[in-house]
């Protein structure tokens, strides 16, 4: 049995937990207009009830709803209430994945009593929650983490659904196929475009020609629709293999010359690099994702001539793939550099004739030097000379609050 359990409007309700007086009314928890994270993170659902919805414009959420309440995001107490919540969660089993702050898998022991005693678990852990947190989940009770996941969205707030083997066709199929995990906004048109609009449709088209049209990824759609997801729930803890390391941020005002552009690259390249040391790894290509004032974005990637971990080398391989491939049709408003193809730090490294590996020795030296400065007195202890004046980068530091979980899987 597995459930797949959701917290309702999470940074709104713990809001609402924390300050009574807004229960009931219309709530938004919005990022900053300074530092262009001016948008909706979450809405009470009064809000949503007045066209309010995640991702919209502070200044357009106002717009449909000018009686709504906008108060700044807390992160570390959502992340106390997600600590909490998941502490109920430990009665009954180990087996517990997030996906994110508000939502986790719990795989529970037992036979594949979905109606009876899955039923019956999901409602007394929405219970213990409402109660001993203060907050709402709902619950979606099957066979697989997918339909789990989906049957989680079925009854908000505070519901339950349970999608089995025998009922999972009438249930899953009629709903949209941008319902399913992993589907988003490109693949539902990729998918609509050949006539399929809903996972039932999905589930009928022949796998080999959702091969032909997305890769394996097409496979691997077709297996969810069908109920055939076997993958496992992991257990409270497990954490994945580091895959890459990259950091970005939304710059305050729109970049649009290259210098602007190279010293952001720069500065996020400071906190690859340190992360790629603390878990031993170097990066053997770079990866540069660019997203522009109309919100579209783009992503380059490159293989680096040796394995790395330098800041510096890094921002100047992504800086180099930047000017080769960015046309400059618009400004650039997002920026995020990543190590990829990550090797272990311990392997041999093949050395060449002309002594680069004495430079790359010195400056490996150089930066674990500067790394330890850092960590034993603040990021900012030791900078770049070219990195103390304006980055045009956001002030908040939301984006670097750590999540449980395995957060480096895509949500479509």
């Amino acid at each position: 049995m597995i459930l797949h359990s959701d917290c309702n409007c999470f940074y709104a309700s713990v809001e609402m937990c924390e300050n009574p007086a807004l229960r009931g009314k219309k709530v938004a928890v919005c990022g900053s207009e300074d530092n262009r994270h001016g948008i909706v993170l979450t809405a009470s659902y009064p809000a949503k009830r007045c066209g309010v919805r995640t991702a919209m414009s502070n200044r357009e959420a106002l717009e449909r709803c000018p009686d709504l309440i906008c108060v700044p995001p807390r992160y570390e107490l959502y992340l106390q209430y997600s600590h909490d919540v998941r502490a109920i969660y430990r009665r009954y089993t180990d087996r517990i994945e997030p996906y994110g702050m508000d939502e986790n898998w719990l795989e529970l022991p037992g036979e594949e009593d979905l109606a009876g005693e899955g039923s019956r678990l999901a409602q007394e852990i929405r219970r213990r929650v409402r109660e001993e947190i203060g907050i709402t989940v709902s619950v979606g009770v099957s066979y697989t983490k997918v339909f789990a996941k989906l049957g989680s969205d079925l009854h908000k707030p505070d519901g339950q659904a349970v999608i089995t083997r025998e009922n999972f066709r009438e249930t899953v199929w009629p709903l949209p196929a941008e319902d399913l995990l992993w589907v988003g906004r490109a693949t539902k048109r990729l998918l609509a475009l050949r006539g399929i609009r809903t996972i039932g449709e999905l589930a009928s088209t022949p796998p080999e020609r959702l091969r032909e049209w997305m890769g394996v990824n097409g496979l691997l759609l077709w297996r969810y629709a069908c109920g055939l997801d076997d993958s496992p729930v992991a257990e409270d803890g497990d954490t994945e293999p580091v895959l890459s390391v990259g950091h970005g941020t939304t710059c305050v005002r729109d970049l649009v010359t290259e210098r602007e552009v190279w010293l952001v690259l720069y500065e996020l390249a400071q906190d690859v690099s340190h992360r790629l040391r603390k878990h031993g790894l170097l990066a053997a290509a770079v990866q540069v994702s660019v997203r522009d004032r109309e919100l579209s974005w783009v992503q380059y990637q490159m293989p680096l001539e040796h394995p790395t971990r330098s800041a510096l080398e890094l921002a100047q391989a992504g800086f180099r793939l930047f000017c080769a491939r960015y046309n400059w049709v618009l400004p650039v408003r997002a920026l995020t550099i990543r190590g990829i193809r990550l090797v272990s730090a311990a392997e041999p490294v093949q050395t060449d004739l002309w002594g680069r590996e004495k430079q790359c020795a010195r400056q490996r030296r150089l930066d674990d030097a500067v790394d330890d400065l850092r960590g034993r007195f603040g990021a900012g202890a030791v900078r770049a000379a070219s990195l103390t004046g304006e980055l045009y980068m956001a002030g908040d530091r939301c984006e670097i609050v750590p999540l449980p979980g395995w957060m480096s899987r895509k949500k479509g």
